[in-house]
């Protein structure tokens, strides 16, 4: 094949990836034309997101927010981020919709309809935090592969579903059950059915934990479908990777879950610390589960000026994966020094820590405002991009902000 024929072929196969259909007559396009599905694609509208936010990728669509859009104490659809791996579905009918409980360690395979699963367990709705196991992969250098994410891939929304607890206690599981595995109604980019984008799972005591939903609502309303409508799993606290969307089907297994996304060195960092670019074997990699201690700074937006003698007003939130944030702080010297904030107890266990302070700063010039979290177990953000890995995951660098004072 020549050089322009495959260019041409590989262009339409990512222009019929985005649109979610074959190109009929596809071959007849010139070469560089795009074609007006494309032109007219609002990601914003498309998906009601604020158009502040930053699109990373369209195939499949990855969208992250700004760190002062974060500023709500509950996350607005507008500003959630989107994480995906495969093609989103489309055409969801919800009265066909079933969710199958089976694997090596049920009891006996089942499967619910929604209003089987809206009625037959109690609703429990939780604010909790999520965030992309990738968050912060800009920083790292040498660079890692994947969304070049910056601070934008966190929310914490109220969830409103079934625990699954009660659900896999109705199904019934077995005792040599050791983890979950799920499967979705999304695609994968290459149009092949026989490959899923993403099966990721977690540990029995992950998913026998009271926070674990199966969410069939965000803030009050039917989750939007770029969040996982009609029904998604919600597990605070781990990477959202395992926070599966669209799902249909959940796999009780006997083993460690090996779906897409579960092997080599996909959402696993080295189980001991490497130098900048080194390979890591896939035997040495430790799968990511609770996420580390982080913190965000949501106002003001950086690049802020102040006036001389005035006071400036902080505000954001704080996380730490399955644990509470102790301590939080703020600095003005490039962390020669630290000071206490005002840090507000969770809502709920895995929901984000609210945190406020009033900064006075000597004279006018330029400062950066740091932020700093401590997590239950006394550790700290570390100050600086912390041990490198592969994959980019697991940046929890102190957050700042650029503010002027004139």
């Amino acid at each position: 094949m020549s050089r322009r024929k495959f260019i041409k072929k590989a262009s339409l196969g990512a222009f019929a990836s985005i649109i979610g259909s074959e190109i009929i007559f596809g071959s007849n396009m010139p070469i560089g034309y795009k074609p007006l599905a494309l032109q007219e694609i609002d990601p914003f509208e498309m998906f009601d997101k604020n158009p502040e936010m930053t699109v990373l990728n369209s195939k499949p669509w990855n969208i992250e927010a700004k760190a002062h859009l974060l500023d709500h104490r509950v996350t607005p659809n507008k500003n959630m981020f989107i994480r995906n791996n495969g093609r989103i579905p489309e055409k969801i009918n919800i009265n066909n919709w079933t969710l199958t409980i089976d694997g090596e360690s049920v009891k006996k395979s089942k499967t619910y309809t929604l209003p089987q699963l809206k009625s037959k367990f109690k609703h429990y709705t939780y604010q909790l935090t999520l965030e992309c196991g990738g968050n912060g992969r800009s920083e790292y250098n040498p660079p890692a592969k994947g969304n070049q994410w910056t601070i934008g891939a966190v929310s914490c929304a109220n969830w409103t579903g079934v625990r699954l607890k009660d659900v896999l206690d109705d199904a019934g599981i077995k005792e040599d059950a050791v983890y979950i595995g799920y499967h979705a109604m999304d695609s994968h980019l290459s149009g092949d059915p026989k490959k899923e984008p993403i099966s990721r799972g977690a540990p029995m005591y992950k998913a026998l934990q009271e926070e674990t939903l199966l969410a069939f609502a965000m803030n009050g309303e039917d989750i939007p479908l770029a969040h996982g409508f009609p029904v998604r799993l919600v597990a605070g606290g781990w990477p959202a990777s395992v926070s599966g969307k669209w799902i249909n089907r959940i796999s009780i297994r006997n083993k460690e879950h090996d779906g897409t996304k579960m092997t080599g060195t996909a959402y696993r960092v080295p189980c001991k610390p490497v130098a900048p670019g080194e390979k890591v074997k896939d035997e040495d990699m430790c799968i990511i589960e609770s996420m580390p201690v982080k913190s965000l700074l949501t106002y003001p937006k950086t690049g802020a000026m102040i006036s001389e003698g005035k006071k400036l007003n902080i505000r954001g939130h704080a996380w730490a994966g399955e644990l509470k944030v102790s301590k939080m702080e703020y600095s003005i010297d490039f962390g020669s020094t630290w000071k206490v904030c005002e840090l507000e107890q969770p809502v709920n266990r895995l929901a984000w820590q609210h945190f406020n302070a009033s900064i006075f700063f000597p004279k006018k010039g330029y400062y950066e405002v740091w932020a700093k979290a401590t997590d239950s177990r006394g550790v700290a953000q570390p100050m600086l991009v912390p041990g490198w890995n592969p994959k980019g995951y697991l940046n929890n660098a102190c957050h700042r902000i650029a503010i002027k004072v004139i």
